[in-house]
């Protein structure tokens, strides 16, 4: 297999050539271009106003997880790593299922779109297929992240802990993809087709569940490290490598993973994370931390009192509504939580093909009230409903 440099870039390069492009010039360039800005990753939207019903959604038998969501030109987009043809945590040559894309009109009816890419494609970063970077050790490929550039360009992140585990490389790809339901990397073809190993990663080098996180021009990633902290990084103008820019231990956090963040309306920014880390765990809390712009400094709530838990005054779920808090996005100004409701269908729950999506909105229906203290449940978010 031929390895380039970078294939991302390349590949788009007559599309959109970017030297020291001004944001004036491409914020023009966008509207010129007539390219939509609903995508759910980009956290400048504003939330929902008081006639807008705040509801959460339980979706069974998708066999999608670890995934994300977004709206593009009226159509809701929904990705998420498969287990039905048998994949199974940690257990070698095991099969990667890959990642699945439904698209839906309404929220409450989907319909599966097919496969990003298929396991059997090349990696050409290993050498390799992508069932045995995903699958040889059992280490697995999760995480899907579906985002656009401003020039119109869809790019998926996701995760295979198995470069880190044997190379001791950041676990990161980033595809160049021909729509948002693929088909993605360099065996789609022209005109995006491509697969990148982002570097450099001088924040996010480990292996751990990550969020993409866009706002006009600029992308971020969150990102859990092998030491089960958080960290954030900058991602450069081609959303295809991280920077010299970012933050790692975000908040002093520990022991935790999942990172997914937006914006609230009074401008504050808002980290939620599994707390603890826990894998595949049914009834995992969920905290957050704040910050004034995304790459920090970031703080969570200090609990106080004689034997308080040092995690209750974070706490904005102490059990995510049954499941494990991944990632947040916006649909429609409204940010919601994705939660896997985990099972443990085999004993061990090494396979997950049976379980279920919870989205929970993280804002009760209006008004946004807060604590008199100002302190927790800050920019104006709610404990979890799960209703």
């Amino acid at each position: 297999m031929k390895r380039t440099t970078n294939p991302v870039l390349h590949a788009i390069s007559a599309k959109w050539t970017l030297v020291s492009v001004a944001l004036a010039a491409m914020v023009s360039a966008v509207v010129a271009c007539g390219i939509s800005s609903d995508t759910s990753q980009d956290v400048s939207q504003s939330l929902p106003s008081t006639n807008i019903a705040v509801t959460s959604h339980t979706y069974a038998g998708l066999d999608a997880h670890d995934g994300t969501m977004l709206l593009h030109q009226g159509t809701y987009y929904l990705y998420g790593t498969r287990y039905g043809c048998g994949y199974q945590w940690r257990v070698p040559n095991t099969p990667f299922c890959g990642f699945g894309a439904w698209t839906s009109t309404d929220l409450a009816n989907w319909t599966y779109r097919g496969l990003l890419f298929q396991p059997s494609d090349g990696n050409d970063w290993n050498n390799e297929t992508w069932n045995t970077t995903c699958g040889a050790g059992g280490e697995g490929c999760f995480n899907p992240r579906m985002v656009q550039r401003p020039d119109g360009v869809w790019i998926l992140w996701f995760n295979a802990p198995r470069d880190f585990a044997t190379k001791g490389n950041n676990a990161y790809y980033a595809m160049g993809c021909n729509s948002p339901i693929g088909p993605c990397g360099e065996n789609a073809g022209p005109p995006y087709g491509t697969t990148h190993k982002p570097s450099p990663m001088n924040f996010c080098h480990g292996n751990g569940d990550f969020s993409i996180v866009t706002r006009g021009s600029d992308a971020y990633i969150y990102c859990t490290l092998a030491d089960q902290t958080l960290a954030v990084e900058r991602l450069d103008p081609w959303w295809s490598n991280g920077s010299t820019n970012g933050a790692s231990t975000l908040a002093g956090l520990t022991n935790v993973e999942s990172p997914g963040v937006f914006q609230a309306s009074d401008g504050t920014w808002i980290l939620t994370y599994s707390d603890p880390n826990c894998g595949y765990c049914s009834g995992d809390g969920t905290g957050y931390a704040t910050a004034t712009s995304p790459l920090g400094p970031w703080s969570a709530p200090a609990n106080t009192g004689f034997a308080a838990p040092g995690t209750g005054r974070r706490g904005i779920s102490a059990n995510s509504c049954g499941g494990q808090p991944r990632t947040v996005f916006t649909l429609d100004g409204q940010p919601y939580e994705w939660i896997d409701l985990w099972g443990s269908w085999l004993g061990d729950a090494r396979n997950q093909t049976r379980a279920s999506i919870h989205l929970e909105p993280l804002f009760a229906a209006p008004p946004y009230d807060r604590p008199s203290d100002g302190t927790l449940f800050a920019g104006g978010i709610q404990p979890f409903a799960c209703r």
